[in-house]
């Protein structure tokens, strides 16, 4: 693969230890660890390994990733993890793609609250669907689905919302069959979009009784009853978003969308334009435009550049993949199964198999063939954090066989 020419690393390496200076108390500790990670990222300080060419001597150097999930670079492997489990939990029937997004008035608190108002809007949207696909009215099934929090904007501002991916269809309440939803159409927007907003806002009031929110700066009245109620007020009357996409192709379409989005990050490395004096230049999308003028370039000063990606770091611990219903993990293998059994369809293989069998007297080899000449690379050497490899990175050499 080919490193893009500008990486967040980049910025965070020649600007980080001045931001930080900059803004020395007003940085959470998890937004520290984010920027050390990545700065560390595949250099010598996180240790690595050496790699030749069985055929053409060729060697390299391979530096470990700092795994940490809000990097743009280490999500690729994580990604194809993830995707294995669930590329055995597809079934063979259509699967829709909804979103639920907060107001704007919720984000402004979101921010001061992210661990719990995060966590109401995965709530409040997988209720809301359960809900009412388990309405007779509507589908009168039980139903699963998987959940992807976001929290950004195209141009890195706070705009949290979750993905949700669903099959189009769920079991009988009586568990006795399989329901399908009509073609090309699974729950009605608007009814999803009341529930949605009144169990959200029902939620939020029980957590601001319960004392489990915080507010500072110009919310800080907000800690009243009676301010807070206020605010809430005009939220009640107006219609929040929720948005219906039209089903995808298949299984392997499903697949696809999964790996763009389950673990991307607020700004992919790839959509860096340049980065000089100016500050950060950067792809967005504008979605209030239709067609091709909806790409644009943005440039930030490089402070508030690096201020929007970690505005975007999760609370510890926090989980921004979940899944519910007959695909919660408590009985997610059992429903599955009885899903299928439902559709008359087999259960897939195991397509990794048993675990081949190892000689540890054998070199590790890694995944990517030689650059120079497609052949297999094979580890001879690794070295510690901070440590220096005793081989060097070396051109190809060739050798007379004649």
């Amino acid at each position: 693969m080919v490193r893009p020419a500008l990486e967040v690393a980049d910025i965070f390496r020649r600007h980080g230890a001045a931001w930080r200076r900059a803004n020395a108390g007003h940085v959470s500790l998890g937004q520290l660890k984010v920027m050390a990670a990545i700065e560390s990222c595949r250099t010598a300080a996180l240790g690595g390994h050496v790699a030749r060419c069985e055929d053409c001597s060729h060697t390299q150097i391979a530096y470990n990733s700092c795994r940490n999930r809000h990097c743009p670079k280490c999500q690729g492997a994580a990604a194809k993890e993830w995707l294995a489990d669930r590329k055995t939990e597809l079934l063979p029937v259509p699967y829709y793609h909804l979103v639920f997004t907060l107001p704007a008035p919720i984000a402004d608190i979101a921010y001061q609250n992210k661990a719990v108002i995060y966590d109401l809007l995965f709530k409040a949207a997988a209720e809301t669907l359960i809900t009412i696909a388990a309405d007779p009215k509507h589908l009168g099934a039980r139903i699963g689905l998987t959940a992807v929090l976001h929290t950004w904007g195209s141009a890195l501002t706070h705009h949290p919302h979750v993905h949700v991916i669903v099959p189009g269809g769920g079991i009988s309440l009586d568990g006795t069959r399989w329901i399908s939803c009509r073609p090309g159409f699974f729950l009605p927007v608007r009814v999803l979009s009341r529930l949605f907003r009144r169990l959200f806002l029902e939620n939020l009031g029980a957590a601001h009784d319960a004392g489990h929110l915080q507010f500072f700066g110009d919310h800080a009245p907000l800690a009243r009853h009676c301010a807070f109620t206020a605010y809430l007020a005009p939220l009640r009357k107006i219609e929040w978003v929720v948005y219906s996409k039209r089903p995808f192709g298949g299984p392997e379409a499903v697949l696809a969308y999964l790996a763009r989005y389950t673990h991307r990050v607020a700004i992919a490395n790839s959509r860096l334009v340049a980065f000089d004096d100016r500050g950060v230049t950067f792809k967005w999308k504008d979605y209030r435009i239709k067609g091709r003028d909806c790409y644009k370039v943005m440039t930030l000063a490089v402070d508030e550049f690096i201020r929007r990606f970690l505005m975007h770091v999760l609370p510890s611990g926090f989980h921004r993949i979940r899944h519910y219903g007959l695909l919660a993990n408590g009985g997610r293998a059992e429903n599955i199964a009885r899903a299928r059994e439902l559709l008359d369809v087999p259960s897939p293989h195991n397509e990794t198999g048993e675990a081949a069998d190892t000689n540890d007297d054998e070199p590790q080899t890694p995944s990517q063939p030689c650059p120079c000449c497609g052949g297999r690379m094979v580890i001879i050497e690794t070295f510690e954090r901070g440590d220096a490899p005793r081989y060097r990175q070396t051109a190809p050499v060739r050798t007379d066989t004649s």
